[in-house]
């Protein structure tokens, strides 16, 4: 039986702006990454979206990102470690005041945005991301980009790790994301995309944009739902997955 998780970026709602579905996209995953309040997220949609996925029965994790409001955390910001370090211990602590006043245990940690991609790349970013999460619960889970040093500095720590793929993201030959600068770096067709995705998780492979086979692990994979055509994909993806064989669940349940 393979297992794997379904998750999806929430909670980016912020004051008058109302960013995605997501009560419609919380209906069809197994764990939500909810904003901090740095990238996006207020404390009321904090409290929300964590009152959301404990209705829905819904594993809750943090989605932390540099403190970069207006570009919506997708901008590289010349940060220390250190500076890293403090970002992140701050941001779960906000999180974890509303999942606990919902009664929810938080379940992993991941980064968003430009803080994400910089640290897969860069091991002291990394490092530091790791050593935040340990030192606050080194029970959570660090879900990464697969093949990153997200993952090898987290496993260094001695924290639980899940790899990450994504289900309409176009993948270079060096297991990386191609930049949604790029051409080709959105996949746009649905079942091709499905099919993509179905690989990930019983074979271990993607096609890079320039054809190399790219060996990965499939623990979860990032959906998003911002509106209703992507809703409806989440929906496609889980009925194939469920057909092929899968099992969807939270990462708590299989990762060890």
């Amino acid at each position: 039986m393979y297992h794997v998780d379904l998750n999806s970026d929430l909670g980016e709602s912020f004051g008058a702006y109302t960013i995605g579905l997501d009560k419609e996209v919380i209906a069809q995953i197994s764990s939500a990454n909810v904003a901090c309040g740095y990238h996006a997220g207020d404390p009321l949609v904090m409290a929300e979206t964590a009152r959301l996925c404990r209705e829905a029965g819904v594993a809750i994790g943090a989605h932390p990102g540099f403190p970069d409001l207006m570009g919506f955390g997708r901008r590289n910001m010349a940060c220390s470690p250190k500076e890293v370090k403090a970002y992140m211990s701050y941001q779960l602590g906000a999180l974890y005041a509303f999942a606990k006043a919902a009664g929810l245990t938080l379940q992993h940690v991941k980064p968003h945005g430009a803080l994400y991609n910089m640290a897969a790349k860069d091991a002291a970013l990394a490092r530091a991301i790791a050593e935040a999460v340990a030192e606050f619960d080194d029970k959570l889970i660090l879900l990464g980009l697969a093949n990153s040093f997200l993952l090898t500095e987290a496993e260094a720590v001695g924290l639980r790790t899940a790899s990450e793929v994504f289900a309409d993201r176009a993948y270079q030959a060096d297991g990386s994301l191609v930049p949604r600068s790029k051409e080709g770096a959105v996949i746009h067709d649905k079942q091709l995309a499905i099919a993509r995705t179905v690989r990930m998780v019983k074979e271990g492979k993607v096609t890079a944009i320039t054809g190399e086979e790219v060996p990965l692990r499939a623990d979860s994979i990032c959906v998003h739902g911002d509106n209703p055509s992507a809703v409806e994909f989440v929906r496609e993806i889980r009925k194939t997955l469920t057909e092929e064989g899968v099992q969807v669940e939270a990462l708590g349940n299989f990762i060890q």
